[in-house]
């Protein structure tokens, strides 16, 4: 059987290296476009929300779990992938919340995680037997691959996140699995990743932990096998705290995408891999809408893959490929995943297991060129690396040769950086690595000059400025209704906007469709006699049960507009005009919008979003209906002076609560609580404790028995010294 392989970090100074030259590497972009890292649903979901929750965890609202004021974006627990469960999500969140320019912010958090993914690639590759300089090259490349920087640093910051763990989880469990590190860190590290709330996250957990069960049951190492499953199952009881609140909520949403399909969107080809160090390449993957080319380099790796091929350690995989057995298996499924179908459950978008294989195949990269590239057999090397490169060259042609030019610069950089580093590696091997990690920087500068920022997502042209964005904001009063797309997203929320309007990935299904609403908070133009026509609840319409102050109208979308009997034009500008209600609503301390006939209310009071309490009198022997200003998320409580009521579903998924005919008053009181989140609050502190003490446990017990012999790593690989 052959020995384990891994090589100790023990130099924190390549490391630190590494991560100073992602940091300098990753402002590249910025420099080219300042709003780069602020794109698509980064800029009209993810920097507003992270803003908006930082300001709320200063005023010392933690956990967020509810925003009424963001509607159907604001059930909190439910959306998942802001992950308030997370420390570091929420240190991010502050930190972006002091920040007065949104781009700013965006650089500061996007360089932040690109860093600590390559800080973790380094720690893996290392573990799986790398070398130091081999794996800081593919750690350094890694982040700036296509999909994870143009995708997921750009646009789908959640998914960055969620990666960003990976390679940390996966590196502390194997440490674990041969008994080199304590329990508690593969916990803490799967618990970040399942906590981003991405499902992406968990995703990934739960495969490279299957992945080293394979790997650590070839060993016939049982202690292993027994070890990697208990840290498992500690990191699944935090999955119920995350995902049970979604799940208990999909009765009243709609989500895009659910189920299984294929309609081709982002849907790799196995054609595509290589062209994975082609710089100019835009892969013939259907993107949104009808286009069927890509107009990013989404599916690129590094620019030295490909054409170092011929100068790897192959022979090393003949002699130790047991240990990478786990490797494989990553790269195995996540390729399976990457090909389709398009949809699976909440996984969409296959594309974006595609990094995970780059991920894998980067680890295995980095051993075979431990110790730098091949000497022997030069000219033989030379001509395999032309059809390295030539092949790629004219796939990319083949692919768009109206890009002849950017082909050709992609091909020049790959010959004189491999030339350069083979040469110099000869010299002293970390000047070709050296080499390499320049070249990074050199193909992403090349890159933002062909790719300034990701044109297959939607851009979003608004002033990243908090100040400019609250000067611009058209004078308004209390809620705010957007008819059309006046702000979009929940760019409110820091443009001191409180609009009806918001970005949400789960739509609360009857709101939507009463008021004409998608996703990314816009409204179309029969919105506007939505709002203002009469409901069942005696007539009041919608704007009224919602308790809205202002409605923004979009001009384009509504020329002309006539305020209807109660309202007035307060604003007009060339693209919005405002309407503001003329008399102020009843009961301005909570959120009760209506009381039938006979009901008296007394007091209402909304201390929090997710409390209320009501008092209120009426004649005996008739019932009555309360209506809030709420969306009736599945979780309220209902209590009549202790006496439990149901609450129900008014017009527009409103929260309705009746009142019994026997009795004359009271105080009622309304409580939310996601679903599930008592047992997966239980769950979550007994998977902690649990870690704590088999850690305790672990180390007790090492500490009684003799220290382990060392396992040796294969002869070809613990005779280098990169």
């Amino acid at each position: 059987m052959t020995a384990l392989v891994h090589r100790p970090a023990r130099n924190p100074l390549v490391a630190l290296g590494v991560c100073a030259a992602v940091v300098l590497i990753a402002q590249i972009p910025f420099l080219r476009n300042r709003l780069f890292y602020v794109w698509d649903d980064s800029a009209v979901q993810f920097l507003p929300t992270w803003h908006h929750l930082g300001d709320r965890l200063l005023a010392g609202d933690w956990p967020p779990l509810l925003d009424l004021d963001s509607w159907m974006g604001g059930n909190i627990a439910a959306e998942a992938l802001f992950g308030i469960w997370n420390p570091v999500n929420l240190a991010n969140y502050v930190l972006v919340s002091r920040f007065e320019d949104l781009a700013v912010a965006a650089v500061v958090v996007k360089t932040e995680f690109l860093a600590l993914l390559a800080l973790g690639v380094y720690l893996l590759c290392r573990e799986y037997g790398a070398g130091r300089g081999a794996a800081a090259v593919v750690a350094v490349a890694l982040p700036f691959s296509g999909f994870t920087l143009y995708y997921d640093a750009a646009t789908w910051a959640a998914g960055l996140m969620a990666f960003t763990w990976l390679p940390f989880t996966w590196w502390s469990a194997r440490r674990m699995a041969r008994s080199a590190g304590s329990p508690l860190w593969p916990f803490l590290f799967g618990a970040l990743a399942v906590t981003t709330g991405n499902p992406y996250g968990l995703l990934g957990v739960c495969v490279v932990m299957a992945a080293l069960l394979v790997e650590t049951w070839l060993r016939r190492d049982r202690a292993a096998v027994v070890r990697l499953v208990v840290v498992g199952g500690l990191v699944a009881l935090l999955v119920p705290l995350v995902y049970l609140p979604l799940l208990g909520s999909s009765s009243v949403t709609v989500r895009a995408g659910q189920g299984f399909a294929s309609d081709g969107v982002l849907m790799p080809r196995l054609s595509e891999l290589p062209l994975m160090s082609m710089i100019s390449h835009q892969p013939m993957i259907r993107g949104f809408g009808q286009s069927v080319r890509m107009l990013t380099p989404s599916a690129y790796f590094a620019w030295f893959v490909v054409p170092l091929l011929p100068w790897l350690h192959w022979g090393r995989l003949r002699t130790g490929w047991r240990p990478l057995v786990g490797v494989f298996a990553v790269a195995a499924v996540y390729l399976l995943l990457a090909v389709g179908p398009s949809n699976l459950w909440m996984f969409r978008f296959p594309l974006r297991h595609l990094e995970v294989v780059f991920l894998a195949f980067g680890v295995v990269f980095a051993v075979l060129l431990t110790g730098g590239p091949r000497r022997d057999h030069v000219r033989r090397r030379v001509l395999w690396t032309a059809g390295a490169l030539a092949l790629p060259a004219y796939l990319a042609f083949a692919a768009g040769p109206w890009l002849w030019r950017n082909h050709l610069v992609a091909v020049a950089l790959g010959v004189v950086g491999v030339a350069l580093a083979v040469a110099l590696a000869r010299w002293r091997a970390v000047a070709g690595y050296g080499v390499l990690v320049l070249g990074v920087a050199v193909a992403l500068a090349v890159q933002t000059v062909w790719f300034p920022f990701n044109g297959d997502v939607a851009v979003h042209k608004y002033s990243r400025s908090i100040t400019e964005l609250r000067e611009r904001t058209p004078p308004h009063r209390g809620a705010t209704f957007p008819v059309g797309t006046v702000l979009p997203g929940n760019v409110g929320l820091v443009a001191g906007l409180t609009s009806v309007g918001s970005y949400t990935g789960l739509q609360f299904r009857d709101f939507a469709a009463a008021t004409c609403m998608v996703y990314h908070g816009g409204t179309c133009a029969g919105s506007f006699e939505r709002i203002f026509a009469p409901t069942a609840v005696d007539g009041r319409p919608l704007v009224d049960l919602i308790r809205v102050g202002s409605v923004v109208v979009e001009n384009e979308l509504r020329p002309d507009v006539q305020p209807p009997p109660g309202w007035a034009v307060t604003f007009r500008s060339a693209t919005e005009t405002v309407l503001t209600r003329e008399q102020p609503l009843p009961w301005p301390k909570g959120r009760l919008s209506h009381a039938t006939a006979g009901v008296e209310v007394t007091e209402d009071v909304a201390p929090d979003d997710r409390d209320e309490a009501v008092r209120f009198t009426k004649p005996a022997g008739t019932a009555g209906t309360l209506v809030f200003a709420r969306l009736a998320w599945p979780g309220y409580a209902v209590e009549l002076d202790g006496r439990p009521l149901p609450a129900r579903q008014g017009p527009a998924g409103l929260l309705a609560v009746d009142l019994p005919a026997d009795v004359t008053g009271g105080r009622l009181s309304i409580r939310w609580t996601p679903p599930g989140l008592p047992l997966g609050a239980v769950l979550a502190v007994l998977g902690l404790l649990g870690a704590v003490a088999l850690a305790g446990l672990t180390r007790w017990r090492s500490r009684r028995r003799p220290a382990a012999v060392p396992v040796e790593a294969p002869r070809e690989l613990s005779a280098l010294n990169a």
